[in-house]
């Protein structure tokens, strides 16, 4: 068998509620800035409690790209496509011929397609019309819609690998383009994840009891890991890395961000909503053991925390039965709310910024630690001034999905 490559991060990009860029967001992070708010056109729902939601609501297209280019894309896929060229640029791939000849594929997802054409579908079954429908509305609402546009809109003609899967969409995208090159399938990859905000995704954990009611106060919430948390807040987004294999890399010279040394992915096996705390522990030692390290090389862990209780308590209790009491960790989510398919990238880009700046975000609105948390070292009230050579980041989703990867900073 073929000696496993080197797997290296030369782009990364995001789009999100706080900025699309990391001095942007990096300042919003450190004045404490939230960016959800109060969603005046939910107010129609009226069997919707939650109000509270993390738009982006300055959001707009290039002016280079075409309507042709266009009509194919959902809010979703527009985001996503955004983040995939920003990540490009970045990677100075963006014009490069290489990539549409084969040597570049996508590994991408989210919960699902643009909700926008899924009512389009579904008035047509309540109402027999098909009003609001068109060629291109399958391709807008299908579960590998981010995947096959960005591979459209670039002439990929690498591998796709679509991974819808809810809350560890990205990340999944990022560990299964990770594996690809790892085990030479081929030398770059486009990874990430993305969501658009909609109402109906608010109302999946509403049902739930899992939504946040702080409806007058909205930067108040969500308040992952602390023991006034009363449940979620849905953002949205997109968050896209290029991966590259090492030696391809250096040989034409590119700037390298971080090497991924470890990902690990299972399934806890037991219910589709209930986190099992054995399970989300087995997937941070998979990685672990994929990257050849022990627990105790590991520096950070940025959480999935999402301020659902279950969620959290299974989440640190099965962090801190692994690592111990020293470990810190925190979530962005407190800032952006949950992007659901795009946390994963999302994180893992804050994960390697923090890691080569040496300074850690904390998690905003963390007061009070719920004593029934994992004891864990918790970043709160500002950012942590810390220098690790590996960094962990972990997302769980329905259906019992988990994952972790490992990142190592470049020297």
């Amino acid at each position: 068998m073929a000696k496993p490559r080197r797997v290296v991060v030369t782009g990364m990009a995001g789009i999100t509620a706080l900025g699309n860029d990391w001095a942007t967001l990096h300042g919003n992070f450190c004045a404490n800035r939230s960016g959800i708010r109060h969603m005046p056109e939910w107010e129609r729902f009226s069997e919707l409690n939650t109000r509270l939601g993390g738009p982006i609501d300055d959001f707009q297209v290039p002016a280079h790209w075409t309507r042709k280019q266009l009509r194919s894309m959902g809010r979703v896929s527009r985001m996503v496509v955004l983040a995939a060229e920003r990540a490009l640029t970045d990677a100075g791939l963006h014009d490069d011929t290489s990539i549409r000849d084969g040597r570049m594929g996508v590994a991408c997802g989210s919960s699902t397609g643009s909700t926008e054409d899924i009512k389009a579908f579904g008035n047509m079954l309540l109402n027999s019309v098909a009003d609001g429908l068109n060629a291109n509305s399958y391709v807008r609402m299908m579960p590998h819609t981010t995947a096959a546009n960005i591979s459209i809109f670039f002439g990929l003609t690498g591998r796709m690998i679509p991974t819808s899967s809810a809350c560890t969409s990205g990340s999944q995208g990022i560990g299964y383009a990770y594996e690809a090159i790892k085990y030479g399938r081929l030398p770059l990859m486009l990874a990430g994840g993305a969501e658009e905000l909609c109402p109906t995704e608010a109302m999946v954990f509403d049902a739930l009891y899992a939504t946040s009611l702080k409806n007058d106060a909205p930067h108040s919430s969500p308040r992952p890991y602390d023991v006034g948390r009363d449940g979620l807040v849905i953002g949205e987004g997109a968050g896209m890395l290029v991966l590259e294999e090492l030696e391809h890399a250096l040989a034409r010279g590119a700037r390298i961000h971080a090497e991924i040394v470890g990902f690990g992915s299972n399934a806890d096996g037991q219910h589709v909503t209930k986190p099992e705390q054995a399970t989300m522990r087995r997937a941070m030692e998979l990685a672990l053991e994929d990257a050849e390290l022990p627990a105790d090389a590991i520096g950070y862990v940025n959480g999935h925390g999402t301020a659902t209780e279950q969620g959290d308590i299974a989440e640190t209790q099965a962090t801190s039965s692994l690592f111990g009491p020293r470990m810190p960790i925190s979530s962005q989510k407190s800032y952006l709310g949950h992007t659901l398919g795009a946390c994963g990238a999302l994180e893992s880009w804050f994960s390697i910024e923090m890691l080569n700046r040496d300074q850690y975000i904390h998690t905003l609105n963390l007061d009070n630690i719920d004593p029934r948390c994992g004891e864990l070292d918790y970043l709160q009230g500002e950012p942590r001034r810390m220098s690790h050579e590996y960094v962990m980041n972990n997302n769980f989703a329905f259906g019992g999905v988990n994952t972790s990867l490992i990142f190592r900073r470049w020297r």
